[in-house]
């Protein structure tokens, strides 16, 4: 089993960047595919990026591909995601979640995810 926390969420004018951070409790970490889903209000909770066990492959939705960057650092058991360019349609709660698999099945299905954060704001004023 795994927790996760993120950080890293904020105010930022159109056209700024944040990174966010996600940080997992548990000794298995390098054993879970990580994503990162956001939610907007009014509307379903959405994915963004996802990156395999091993940080070798990664899948972004279209909308934030060039912009956002999804990575991780298994000796601290955190996953990033830099968000460059920011849009007022980027605001929304963004969420991490994990499933434990070593395979290269990068799911965009939040319903394939078992972990999720609590959520961190992120804020894109226009």
């Amino acid at each position: 089993q795994v927790q996760l926390e993120e950080s890293g969420g904020s105010l930022v004018q159109a056209g700024g960047s944040l990174r966010l951070s996600c940080a997992a409790s548990g000794r298995t970490f390098s054993s879970y595919v990580m994503g990162w889903f956001r939610q907007a209000p009014g509307k379903e909770r959405e994915f963004v990026a996802i990156i395999s066990w091993n940080g070798a492959r990664t899948n972004y939705a279209d909308s934030v591909k060039g912009r956002f960057t999804i990575s991780r650092d298994n000796a601290k058991n955190t996953v990033y995601l830099q968000m460059n360019s920011l849009k007022p349609e980027d605001t929304a709660v963004y969420y991490c979640a994990a499933r434990q698999s070593l395979s290269y099945n990068l799911s965009p299905s939040s319903r394939d995810y078992d972990y999720w954060g609590q959520g961190t704001q992120v804020t894109v004023s226009s």
